[in-house]
C-alpha cells in the first residue's frame, strides 16, 4: 500500500541469514512487491535502524517502514527481544511486525502474538513456497490492510 504521499512504504526485513535474504527479496520481486526494503541482520542493528542511531544516525535512507518482516532465532538480540523492544517503544509500536521464521514451536507462536506480533508466518522450505507466502503478504498487507501514517507522512 503507498503512504499517502503516493510512496510505497519501506519494509524492515530483519533477517541474519543473508541466504534467507536474498531469497526473500527474489521472492519480493517474483511477487511483484516493489516496496523499498531495508535490511538489518541483527535485532540491534534493527532498533538502530528505526532509532536512526549509530550508523543509521545521519542515513538518507532510514524512513520509518510501513512494516517489519523479523526472524526470531537469530545471535545476539533474537526476534523475540527485538519484537519486545519494538512494541514497548511508544514511536514504533504502530508499526506491523510480521514475524516470518523456520519456528513452528506454539510457545513461539504465542508469545510472539503476546508481546505484539500482528502475524506469524513459517517461512516455507521451497522458494516456490516462499514466493506464494509473499503473495498473500503482499496482498494482505498492502492491498487491503489499512497501515498507519509514518511520522514523515504526515
Amino acid at each position: 500500500m503507498p503512504a499517502s504521499n503516493g510512496k510505497p512504504q519501506r519494509i524492515l526485513l530483519v533477517e541474519d541469514s543473508v541466504d534467507d535474504y536474498e531469497a526473500t527479496v527474489r521472492a519480493f520481486k517474483k511477487a511483484n512487491l516493489l516496496n523499498p526494503i531495508s535490511w538489518a541482520s541483527t535485532g540491534e542493528e534493527a532498533l538502530s535502524y528505526l532509532r536512526r542511531e549509530g550508523d543509521f544516525a545521519k542515513a538518507s535512507d532510514c524512513e520509518t517502514p510501513g512494516l517489519i518482516l523479523l526472524d526470531l532465532n537469530m545471535p545476539g538480540i533474537d526476534g523475540r527481544k527485538t519484537l519486545k523492544l519494538i512494541k514497548e517503544d511508544e514511536r514504533f509500536r504502530s508499526i506491523p511486525v510480521v514475524i516470518l521464521t523456520t519456528s513452528s514451536d506454539e510457545r513461539d507462536v504465542r508469545t510472539c502474538y503476546e508481546i505484539g506480533a500482528s502475524t506469524y508466518i513459517q517461512k516455507p522450505v521451497s522458494f516456490n513456497g516462499l514466493i506464494e507466502a509473499i503473495k498473500g503478504l503482499k496482498e494482505y498487507w498492502f492491498e487491503i490492510a489499512l497501515l498507519p501514517k509514518r511520522p514523515e507522512d504526515e
